[in-house]
């Protein structure tokens, strides 16, 4: 994989502890798509040594190129780094990685469910439907309001309903106890946050003895994100399979049966 340079565009704290990043990478940002990640260098010269995997948040097309934006949270030596970068510096990186989001072009009811940090990945693909005439409604789940995505920054046309553990904003309680009541408008599901959320909506689902398809964007640790390191396997129906290679899309009945 080619290692190529972004520019940063801009930088800022969205909410609590979490910052949106534009940059400039017009051969990463060509092939890119909602759902596919890119790998992050989050460091001077080796340190730290690994980078950093990091979904495409939404895109735009400004100053004759397209360009993409990033949405983390700061976790650790490589975040913190990245979120004192500013205009003009420039980071390296390599992609866009992995096996995006399926839209079927039949399916006009599409039902997105985040949780947490999740909510990163599923932007971008909300915005792509809305334009293509899709109806969205978005769910989305947090611990707290402060760590809710702001839903003033959301296409009008998305409904969106949210759920905090603390029941500072929305339902009181996790945001799959918002699943059952969509599920029959539903045409397709498409979610992305913790592994236990993917396990409770895989319950949620089986109890309405629904079949409809729902699309998981795991979450895993990666060291290479090019399948060399295997440091993502997930077990699933077919066997063993990588996150970064096979995925991060899967079909969620492969994966929490």
């Amino acid at each position: 994989m080619k290692l190529e340079r972004a520019v940063v565009l801009s930088q800022e704290e969205l909410y609590e502890n979490t910052y949106l990043m534009w940059l400039s990478s017009p051969r990463v940002a060509k092939s890119a798509s909602p759902g596919r990640f890119l790998m992050i260098h989050c460091g001077d010269a080796d340190e730290p040594l690994l980078p950093r995997p990091m979904s495409f948040h939404r895109f735009r097309d400004s100053q004759s190129e397209r360009q993409f934006a990033i949405l983390y949270d700061v976790r650790g030596r490589g975040t913190a780094w990245l979120s004192t970068r500013k205009p003009g510096d420039g980071l390296t990186n390599f992609g866009p990685l992995g096996r995006g989001y399926a839209t079927n072009p039949d399916a006009q009811n599409l039902l997105l469910v985040g949780g947490g940090l999740g909510m990163a990945a599923l932007i971008a693909l909300a915005d792509q439907a809305i334009v293509a005439g899709k109806s969205i409604t978005l769910l989305q789940g947090a611990r707290t309001a402060v760590k809710l995505y702001p839903t003033d920054l959301l296409p009008p046309e998305v409904e969106a309903l949210s759920a905090t553990d603390d029941g500072s904003a929305g339902h009181h309680g996790y945001v799959t106890d918002l699943i059952p009541q969509h599920l029959s408008w539903a045409d397709q599901i498409f979610a992305c946050g913790p592994t236990p959320m993917f396990a409770a909506m895989a319950n949620v689902i089986r109890e309405a003895r629904s079949r409809k398809p729902a699309q998981a964007l795991l979450e895993e640790r990666m060291g290479c994100g090019t399948g060399i390191c295997y440091g993502c396997a997930v077990f699933t129906r077919k066997g063993v399979r990588l996150v970064c290679k096979d995925g991060p899309r899967f079909e969620l009945r492969q994966v929490f049966s």
